[in-house]
């Protein structure tokens, strides 16, 4: 029986995303970031389908243990590195590229004897994002003390993370490359900088390894520019299903609060989807989901479990009439705005009671 919820994973437009960054990146290598459960689309198919990339990124060790478990053996970058002794010999034992962004890092190493001979270490630069990483004034020392490691790692490469990619030919952006490029001049290291955004944007980087997230999943890291102009394909539908449908007449209100009244006689369709499966309560009135391939507007709160459509003047919408939330025909990120936050936020939202069907 087909659950009345689900988010329907298209794993040859993830495919089809992988090939127009490639294209995009113009020869550099492609880490795919798989991190919060591949941005809610599932962490092992998601990597299984995505066995082109030239590596993986997850954010914690409990995410490449994971992939591990799986059988997965491609490169995996752990992009917040480790946190103790134990933690360190077990990524090494799995063979993960460990970022380093923290002098306590270091400590790790220096105390884990041949530890970093095994390691292939990616060093952190904050070149303005003020997250993680060492600052450009810091970088010559910490340099030293990893050349230091006796044994060497056994690769080395640097990074750095854009704050404001997203913002076109945005002058911070710029600031960033420009701290970046003095930090590491003269040094003949392979480097990591651009994110979707700076995959996309208009601002020249210049990196071997680039690092896209969304644009991966089909949707786009710039508010003005829809994905599929850049040429992504979604790759998650969240679609539900009608499971009642109801006459409100004119002047009764619909739902929690009685935020929506009806402005005339009306046909209300019952949503299985509520903040429980991930639609934020943040809707607002108005915002379009997809009934039967027709736009239709929200009406009333997001409940836990339920939603409400105004579905007048659509004809043949009854129980098990199928319901797009976003995805196909309907961009997650037209969602996200009509919910007041960006798609990242959406797509990682996904509840886990939401089963990921494949196509």
């Amino acid at each position: 029986m087909r659950p009345l919820i689900r988010a329907v994973i298209d794993s040859h437009a993830l495919r089809h995303n992988l090939r127009v960054i490639r294209a995009r990146a113009a020869g550099a290598r492609v880490i795919a970031v798989v991190k919060a459960n591949a941005y809610g689309h599932g962490l092992v198919s998601t990597a299984l389908a995505l066995g082109d990339a030239d590596a993986l990124a997850v954010a914690r060790l409990e995410e490449a243990l994971a992939l591990r478990r799986a059988g997965i053996g491609a490169r995996i970058v752990l992009l917040e590195g480790v946190f103790s002794l134990a933690e360190l010999a077990e990524a090494v034992y799995e063979g993960l590229d460990l970022v380093v962004h923290d002098a306590a890092q270091i400590d790790l190493l220096e105390r884990a004897d041949a530890a970093a001979a095994r390691c292939a270490l990616w060093l952190k630069i904050d070149t303005g994002m003020n997250r993680l990483g060492f600052a450009p004034r810091e970088f010559a020392a910490v340099l030293a003390r990893i050349r230091g490691l006796s044994p060497a790692p056994r690769e080395l490469r640097l990074l750095t993370h854009l704050a404001c990619a997203n913002e076109r030919d945005d002058q911070v952006t710029r600031a960033q490359l420009e701290r970046f490029r003095a930090a590491t001049h003269g040094l003949d290291y392979e480097v990591s900088i651009a994110n979707s955004a700076g995959i996309f944007g208009a601002v020249p980087l210049g990196c071997h390894w680039v690092r896209p997230g969304l644009a991966l999943y089909g949707a786009s890291p710039f508010a003005d520019c829809p994905a599929d102009s850049l040429g992504l394909q979604p790759v998650m539908t969240f679609m539900s299903s009608v499971i009642a449908v109801r006459r409100v007449a004119r002047g009764e209100a619909v739902g929690y609060g009685g935020s929506w009244v009806a402005p005339r006689d009306s046909q209300i369709a019952i949503v299985a989807a509520g903040y429980g499966d991930g639609v934020h309560r943040s809707f607002a009135n108005g915002a379009a989901v997809l009934v039967n391939g027709a736009r239709a507007p929200l009406t009333g709160r997001v409940s836990m479990d339920m939603l409400a459509v105004d579905v007048s003047g659509l004809s043949g919408v009854r129980v098990g009439t199928p319901v797009v939330l976003w995805g196909e025909g309907l961009p997650v990120e037209e969602a996200a705005q009509h919910a007041g936050t960006i798609a990242y936020e959406l797509l990682c939202g996904v509840s886990p009671r939401v089963p990921l069907e494949p196509r």
